[in-house]
């Protein structure tokens, strides 16, 4: 997601073989008997990436537990009420401002609903929408699904994170999540494209587009707090596990670039 990750991209392209898995999966055995299931996830999908693939299914089927970032199964909100802001035209240039006024008028979302929400939170609701208008939804994300089939069978579920740490994640970046929200308006065709590959990597036996060619949506100092820092965090806690065998979803790009999951877990403490 940043330049690092795309030169280092080609170099991982193993992880997504399909002579493995049809999906953007790799196993990682350490020491004292844990066995992850790294399983590339994306948090919403479309109707055709529903019902996961059968080997999956047997995965968690056969798993101590499935872990995942957050439990985001339930309905509740996890935003609350926003602490008082400056209006949004206090807060951004007029070049943004007016950049999101025609971003709303394009996805049908009223200027009036964002202009009292922190930077961050205006930035995931225009992602989010952008995405329903590429035909994604929530209830086919592949944690979601994942979260849905280990309920109803009674499956154990461990969060890395959960929603309060991600959210408090959110609340510490720097003006409000600016940067967040400048990323988001930069890329945001580019943005497009990445859902549209990573939904490639569940519907189709090899990515339509080259690993190696994979857009950047984020600048250095969002993939270090973004990606880069959760990732050392969640080596930490797999680690720490007890022996047992895990299906572990986190979102598809936490596979790959600078500081890798499965890069970090390879290496010899």
């Amino acid at each position: 997601m940043i330049r690092e990750l795309v030169i280092r991209l080609a170099r991982w392209t193993g992880l997504l073989s399909p002579t493995q898995y049809p999906y953007p999966a790799i196993d990682i055995t350490l020491p004292g008997g844990r066995n992850f299931h790294l399983v590339g996830s994306i948090h919403m999908g479309t109707q055709d990436m529903s019902p996961l693939p059968k080997q999956l299914i047997r995965k968690v089927a056969q798993a101590d537990a499935l872990i995942v970032e957050a439990d985001i199964s339930g309905n509740e909100s996890p935003f609350g009420e926003p602490a008082p802001l400056p209006p949004l035209v206090e807060r951004i240039d007029e070049q943004q401002y007016q950049h999101i006024e025609r971003l709303c008028d394009e996805l049908g979302v009223p200027m009036y609903s964002l202009i009292a929400l922190p930077c961050w939170q205006i930035a995931l609701m225009l992602q989010a929408t952008q995405a329903q208008r590429l035909g994604l939804r929530g209830e086919y994300g592949i944690d979601f699904q994942l979260l849905t089939y280990a309920k109803t069978h009674a499956k154990r579920v461990i969060e890395l994170e959960g929603a309060e740490q991600q959210l408090e994640l959110l609340h510490q970046l720097p003006e409000g999540g600016r940067s967040l929200l400048d990323d988001t308006l930069t890329h945001w065709h580019t943005n497009a494209r990445l859902l549209q590959t990573m939904i490639s990597w569940w519907l189709d036996s090899r990515p339509s587009v080259g690993i190696e060619q994979l857009p950047a949506t984020f600048g250095n100092v969002l993939y270090d707090v973004l990606m880069h820092q959760r990732n050392q965090r969640w080596k930490r806690l797999l680690e720490n596990m007890p022996a047992g065998n895990y299906v572990v979803a986190v979102g598809a790009l936490h596979l790959y670039g600078e500081g890798n999951l499965p890069n970090l877990l390879n290496q010899k403490n």
